[in-house]
């Protein structure tokens, strides 16, 4: 029975049987041909074409191979030419770039005919470059103006301002097609973070996704090559920072900021000038303050980065007036504080209770044990009133308070040294009353760090002991 359904079956469709194995012996020709037609080029002499190659790259992508170790062709997963250890002129610029791996991904006809070479991709692996501060626009420019295919795959960046290391940008991924167009991945500082540009190029989103740190930048239409006009936003945990901004080559204008957090929200007027040196003039206005955050403040930290503030160039105005019916101490605040090589100098103005408060002097940040010098007055019209703020009672037929002291603090040791102090013209502090007032200010104000010589129960305390 079996067998005459068999023969049946094979009557009927023996053509078509036949067919498939004709298919069978077809598939296997065409899958030698193909693997004959792969396997050949590993025997070609590629040192003879290389010019050929070197061609293609500067005519396509503005890449001059400047050196390589070997090239060698590789028909799996896809046809390639892999250049080892190779280095790579970008453009017209002398910045050269270290590529371990340079795959160019052939066309297929091109793995034949050179005369008409072309690639479909090109991937550089495992590079590092180094930089100024100043190039790294053209870096960025040069990827992102490829109109040919590109993959950058673990690319470090180190970025450096005359020689000297600024930051370094690790592991970065790149690609100018496909589901992660203009998508930068890489990571600073050991975090990683995602960089998205638009098609466009009008919108720039970047992203710490670890730090809860997110940005956006997004660039007017009136934006020309000249001059960039955007909007920058940013939002690290519960702190929001918003800014207009214009830039050239030569400054960046910051204008309509506002800064918000927990703690404290300003607004905040910029120009940052780049070129020919570093330059910074800003103007702040604060809206709101929690003094308490101050006392965070690690001003011993900051003395020992000394390269890092002897490259600030600044010009600062800080301005804060207190809310009707706030608990404020203090009433209005002028600050101005200038940096240059290394060295501050300030003038403080500031009133409480009518009182006015005026302060100047300089620091030296890059001294072993720098000194805060200072030159202050009071000038108060009832001083009792001026001493209620501090909870001190006085009663005193002179209601008024004109007082003048002169000295500095050293700051890492914990030391003051008055000079001189002086009230109403009829009172000038002895060499004893002198010594008096740096032991009582040292043992009760400045027993720890200098940041809490601010501390509002201690200077009560110092005031009771003086009076």
């Amino acid at each position: 029975m079996i067998n005459n359904f068999i023969k049946t079956i094979n009557n009927r469709y023996s053509r078509f049987f036949r067919f498939i194995f004709f298919l069978k012996y077809l598939f296997l020709i065409f899958f030698i041909a193909i693997a004959v037609f792969l396997i050949i080029p590993n025997f070609f002499n590629y040192e003879k074409r290389v010019e050929t190659v070197k061609s293609h790259l500067i005519k396509n992508y503005n890449y001059e191979i400047y050196q390589y170790e070997k090239i060698k062709f590789h028909a799996l997963p896809f046809p390639r030419l892999e250049f080892k250890n190779t280095v790579i002129n970008l453009g017209s610029s002398s910045n050269k770039m270290n590529v371990q791996n340079l795959k160019i991904y052939l066309k297929f006809f091109s793995i034949y005919d050179y005369k008409n070479f072309q690639s479909r991709k090109i991937e550089l692996e495992k590079n590092n470059i180094s930089l100024e501060s100043t190039s790294l626009k053209f870096l960025i420019k040069n990827f992102f103006n490829q109109k040919n295919k590109l993959l950058l795959d673990n690319l470090d960046i180190e970025i450096n301002d005359k020689n000297n290391s600024i930051i370094n940008l690790e592991n970065i991924t790149f690609s100018n097609f496909g589901y992660n167009k203009n998508l930068f991945i890489g990571e600073v500082f050991d975090k990683k973070f995602k960089i998205k540009i638009s098609n466009d190029f009008k919108n720039i989103n970047f992203k710490l996704p670890s730090s809860g740190i997110s940005a956006d930048i997004n660039f007017d239409d009136e934006s020309k090559n000249n001059l960039l006009i955007g909007v920058f936003k940013s939002k690290i945990l519960n702190t929001n920072l918003k800014f207009n901004f214009n830039y050239d080559s030569k400054s960046l204008n910051i204008y309509n900021s506002y800064f918000r957090s927990k703690n404290l929200s300003f607004r905040n007027e910029s120009i940052i000038t780049v070129n020919p040196f570093l330059d910074i003039f800003s103007k702040f206005k604060i809206e709101d303050i929690n003094t308490k955050i101050l006392k965070k403040f690690n001003f011993e930290k900051l003395l020992k980065s000394k390269n890092f503030l002897k490259k600030i160039n600044s010009r600062n105005e800080i301005n804060f007036v207190a809310k009707k019916f706030s608990h404020n101490l203090i009433n209005k605040l002028n600050l101005k504080i200038n940096f240059a090589y290394g060295r501050m100098n300030y003038i403080k103005k500031f009133s409480i209770s009518e009182s006015l408060f005026q302060c100047e002097g300089n620091l030296n940040f890059l001294e072993e044990y720098p000194l805060l010098f200072f030159d202050c007055s009071i000038d108060s019209e009832n001083r009792e009133d001026l001493l209620k703020k501090f909870s001190v009672k006085l009663k005193d037929k002179d209601k008024t308070l004109k007082l003048n002291l002169n000295g500095n603090i050293s700051i890492l040791k914990n030391k003051i040294n008055i000079n001189s102090v002086s009230m109403n013209k009829v009172y000038e502090a002895s060499d004893e009353d002198l010594r008096y007032f740096k032991d009582t200010f040292e043992n009760i104000v400045f027993d720890k760090r200098f940041i809490e010589i601010f501390s509002f129960k201690k200077i009560k305390k110092f005031i009771l002991e003086i009076s």
